[in-house]
């Protein structure tokens, strides 16, 4: 077993050697191009999914090298992979709920940007009540055919694949009677529209479902059983997905924010010593939410409802912290990044801009303050009116 300090060691030699793209987000063909290029090269070098088994193209990473991992890519400026979705999300989900046959077929392909996942599990008037879903999928013979409309799917504009919640059991209670489905985005019927956002960027996107023919074969988990799918898809999403990534981004934006006000001496002032220290104390906060989800791994345990606290807590953080950072630094903070005058100064307005929707991607505040209240603390459950 590699130690830390030596996986440490050969990712900065590795980085060193690679330097990362500054590509964002993939807003067009080009970047989403230059993307998968740099996916690719993770990939041809070992670094994707190094959390993943070695049978499955992984390193078999622990817990605190994928921290580690995650802080060196942050140190190095690294963009978000083109096909996190499926790096992050769907690949521990087909290592749970997928048949061998549906492992073979995709989980080689995610890695090294081949095919690249979006999800489709929000709509429109469902919001992050998953239950009330209103996509259908009807039985004809071999295939499902799905009609419905999802939104605030990332990249589904570059996606091959789409992870998708339909329900497919009319008759049967709201969380039981869904299935997961895999559908093709390039099927006849699927329609993708980008959606512009408050940052400029098209990340997200709104899709289409339109008598979309899906085979039984690739219905992941049980049928009908799809609520308990997703659940694992969501514990990855709202905890181990994201929370080794967003805490060293964010210990290292704290660096820089350190940096840019000492720049400027405003550390001599107290009100902006107060507020720094706010800062720093939410963000160490994350690291021990960190440490203690990475502890739970480390001991075999699922990471449960647990991952609703930190993901709840994430997206207090990570609004406060923009909103200090964009008050400290000052009127150049919040010129648009593509300014020329905004130099470097231009990553914080783009970080206070995408931080708005933290509180609602992945499910929104309010529902994880229910399944804390409910599933953790024991509250009783409020009935429906």
């Amino acid at each position: 077993m590699t130690t830390d300090a030596a996986f440490r060691a050969e990712l900065r030699s590795w980085l060193a050697e690679h330097p990362p793209p500054t590509v964002t987000v993939a807003g067009t063909a080009e970047e989403a191009a230059v993307l998968r290029d740099w996916q690719r090269t993770l990939h041809a070098g070992r670094w994707m999914g190094i959390h993943w088994p070695v049978e499955y193209g992984g390193r078999g990473a622990s817990m605190t090298q994928v921290a580690i991992y995650h802080q060196e890519l942050a140190r190095a400026g690294a963009p978000a992979v083109l096909g996190r979705a499926g790096v992050s999300l769907v690949g521990p989900t087909l290592m749970t709920h997928g048949t061998e046959e549906q492992r073979a077929r995709w989980m080689h392909r995610i890695l090294g940007a081949d095919d690249i996942w979006c999800q489709l599990f929000s709509e429109p008037d469902a919001g992050s009540d998953l239950a009330s879903l209103t996509t259908r999928a009807e039985r004809r013979g071999d295939v499902w055919v799905v009609t419905g409309q999802k939104v605030w799917s990332s990249y589904a504009t570059w996606a091959t694949w789409g992870i998708c919640l339909a329900r497919t059991d009319p008759a049967a209670p709201p969380h039981r009677g869904i299935s997961m489905l895999a559908v093709r985005m390039d099927a006849p019927g699927v329609e993708v529209r980008p959606l512009r956002q408050i940052t400029g960027e098209h990340e997200f996107n709104e899709v289409f479902l339109d008598g979309v023919e899906v085979p039984v074969a690739d219905v992941i988990g049980p049928e009908h059983g799809g609520w308990q799918v997703a659940n694992t898809t969501l514990a990855n999403e709202r905890g181990a997905s994201f929370v080794w990534k967003e805490q060293q981004a964010y210990g290292v934006a704290m660096e820089r924010l350190l940096a840019a006000c000492a720049e400027r001496g405003l550390t001599t002032d107290a009100r902006v010593r107060q507020r720094l220290a706010a800062a720093w104390t939410d963000v160490e906060i994350f690291r021990w939410h960190n440490a203690r989800t990475l502890a739970r791994i480390e001991r075999g345990d699922d990471i449960g409802p647990e991952s609703s606290l930190v993901k709840l807590f994430w997206a207090g953080m990570s609004q406060r912290f923009t909103e200090a950072a964009t008050d400290l630094v000052g009127a150049d903070t919040l010129l648009d990044p593509t300014d020329a005058h905004a130099g470097a100064d231009g990553r914080w307005v783009a970080g206070l801009l995408a931080a708005r929707a933290n509180s609602i991607m992945g499910g929104t505040s309010e529902i994880q303050k229910n399944i804390v209240g409910e599933r953790i603390l024991g509250l009783p459950r409020e009935p429906r009116p």
